[in-house]
């Protein structure tokens, strides 16, 4: 079985500047996402797909395979499942393989368990294997939306009155710490939920995806 891990990493992005080159103890989130990749015994082939020229510059030397990615799926508004699909693409005209490994580089600190929990979590049960942690807040209690515009209530109503976080249905949020699929999967759908979901809980040290330079510099913290 050959499993494919997939690295995208855009040029353009806005809340951090080149955020994709930022170093963490002299190496960038790039190469921190690919040296996790390489120790997986699991991962045949790797791939980087951007649009950047600078970023596939600064992996000459890495050996992985490097999928130039359309300016049009580089946007801030592109959505990531047509990357994922325009990738897989490219890359099954010249291979055949089983499962998709998607390893966003804003999670550096994900373990090396981690990511084999999601190949070994994807069988003939489920299309799609997603990374998810507790959640801090819970819609049916501490999460509010905006009523009208002064005045506010929480996300969900229940018909069940939750005064305490115990009474409010179990949730999660999803982090970028690894999606496994196959890749026919992701050719013949919208999105990640349109099959049948599955899910490895991370706990929230190894959970951090890095959106904003606060993020940036808990993870210099942490790592």
């Amino acid at each position: 079985m050959k499993n494919f891990a997939f690295i995208f990493a855009r040029g353009g992005s806005k809340r951090i500047k080149n955020k994709n080159l930022q170093k963490i103890k002299n190496k960038t989130l790039l190469e921190i996402t690919i040296n996790q990749a390489k120790k997986i015994n699991k991962i045949h082939k790797i791939f980087l797909s951007t649009d950047s020229k600078k970023i596939a510059s600064s992996i000459k030397n890495e050996n992985i395979e490097i999928i130039m990615r359309p300016k049009f799926l580089a946007k801030d508004n592109s959505s990531e499942w047509h990357s994922w699909q325009h990738a897989i693409k490219q890359v099954k005209k010249k291979y055949d393989f089983e499962k998709f490994i998607c390893l966003p580089v804003t999670s550096p600190l994900r373990a090396t368990k981690d990511i084999l929990n999601c190949i070994n979590k994807l069988d003939d049960k489920n299309d799609m294997v997603i990374t998810i942690q507790k959640t801090e807040r819970n819609p049916w209690f501490n999460m509010v939306k905006t009523k009208n515009k002064n005045f506010f209530e929480v996300v969900n109503f229940s018909r069940e009155f939750v005064d305490i976080r115990q009474k409010a249905p179990i949730v999660y949020d999803m982090t970028t710490v690894c999606y496994v699929t196959r890749p026919d999967y992701v050719l013949k759908n919208r999105s990640i939920f349109s099959g049948k979901v599955g899910a490895v809980i991370i706990p929230q040290n190894r959970a951090l995806d890095i959106d904003t330079n606060f993020d940036l510099k808990v993870a210099r913290l942490l790592y």
